[in-house]
């Protein structure tokens, strides 16, 4: 049986893309690496978590499970966005359990402790006579949070930078769009068994994937010109747009030049004219992981916006659809005693490679 560290050491991400070679087959099933993932990547990234609008109001607060890790993010009563681990100090039990609201005060369901909108203790029942305990030094333990447009960022930790250096160049590149005007809409969620890294794969490959894949989205993409350009910690591929073959795709993928980011680890954003999804992949397991979809839209008032936005939201879940047909065979495939490890494609992969080197880089820190 392999240790950590000799699993660590089978990827190399110093090697030229010419050179290189994938991540190996085990890191993608293997439980040991989905706990290191959880504490070297998700640990100690700047995360995706919600919606600025889903918090705008004082006392409003959503709740998500990012890496099996619970979190709470609120406004406080005089305003200030705050973040929290969403566990109580008592038993561990979750403070809230529903996604959003509005609340006064946080209370634990389990034994009833209370914390208000800062995160301060306040109110523990039946808990008199306990000794060398500090109410003070048992609030909510808080993460750093950070806004970018319509964005809700946290850490779990100290952030070694603030959020807009950790995602740049994304927030100039993307001013001139003003993502901050664009309304969310509509959510979906699909849960896929495979990896959170086979899903980000499928993203990254530079649209290799995409006229053996997406036969309706490839006949809006001009394919020939479709190019990666990547950053420190995120990545754009850029596609100009042609008219589509398919005349439902063509009707909802405008504009001169489509846009799909990806923000490491596990935030993916598509631009098209008026148009934006986020796709967040949240690990539920070794071999599951769970996207949730945010839709949004730059025109929602009328009959004529609302067809356009459920036809573009049909399209974007019939090409999720066959995505994760595509990554499910792939995580199976992964599995097989035949394969260890892949090529990347000079002319298309460099994205997918520069992720393979960050999330190495990462694991192997402290190995």
């Amino acid at each position: 049986m392999a240790t950590l560290s000799e699993k660590l050491r089978d990827f190399d991400p110093t090697l030229p893309l010419e050179r290189a070679r994938t991540i190996p087959s085990a890191w993608y099933f293997d439980e040991d690496i989905h706990d290191l993932e959880r504490r070297q990547v998700f640990g100690r990234s700047w995360l995706a978590a919600g919606r600025a609008e889903q918090v705008a109001a004082p006392g409003s607060f959503f709740t998500i499970e990012m890496a099996g890790e619970p979190v709470l993010v609120c406004r406080d009563e005089e305003g200030t966005l705050r973040a929290f681990h969403n566990v109580c100090r008592h038993r561990a039990a979750q403070v809230i359990n529903e996604p959003q609201g509005t609340a006064r005060t946080f209370r634990c369901r389990y034994h009833g402790w209370t914390y208000d909108l800062s995160g301060r203790l306040r109110g523990t029942p039946e808990f008199a006579g306990v000794e060398d305990f500090c109410r003070e030094d048992n609030g909510l333990v808080p993460m750093a949070v950070d806004v970018c447009g319509p964005l809700v960022f946290v850490h779990a930790g100290a952030p070694p930078q603030p959020l807009p250096e950790f995602l740049a160049p994304f927030p100039d590149k993307v001013a001139p769009v003003g993502l901050e005007r664009l309304q969310c809409v509509a959510r979906r969620d699909y849960e896929l068994g495979c990896n959170w890294k086979v899903f980000v794969d499928n993203y990254l490959d530079g649209g290799y994937h995409v006229n053996t894949v997406h036969p309706g989205l490839a006949g809006a993409i001009d394919y020939s010109r479709y190019h990666t350009d990547v950053f420190a910690r995120c990545s754009v591929q850029v596609s100009p747009l042609k008219p589509a073959d398919d005349p439902t795709v063509g009707k909802v993928r405008t504009g001169d030049t489509a846009y799909y980011w990806w923000i490491y680890p596990n935030l993916m954003i598509n631009l098209y004219q008026g148009v934006m999804d986020t796709n967040l992949v949240l690990p539920l397991g070794p071999d599951r992981c769970k996207i949730l979809f945010d839709f949004y839209f730059a025109d929602v008032d009328g009959v004529d916006a609302q067809k356009y936005i459920a036809d573009s939201i049909a399209v974007a879940d019939q090409v999720q659809i066959e995505d994760m047909g595509v990554c499910e065979e792939v995580q199976r495939g992964l599995k097989s005693r035949s394969y260890s490890t892949g090529r990347f494609s000079v002319k298309r992969e460099a994205g997918g490679y520069h992720f393979h080197q960050l999330l190495g880089r990462a694991l192997q820190a402290d190995a």
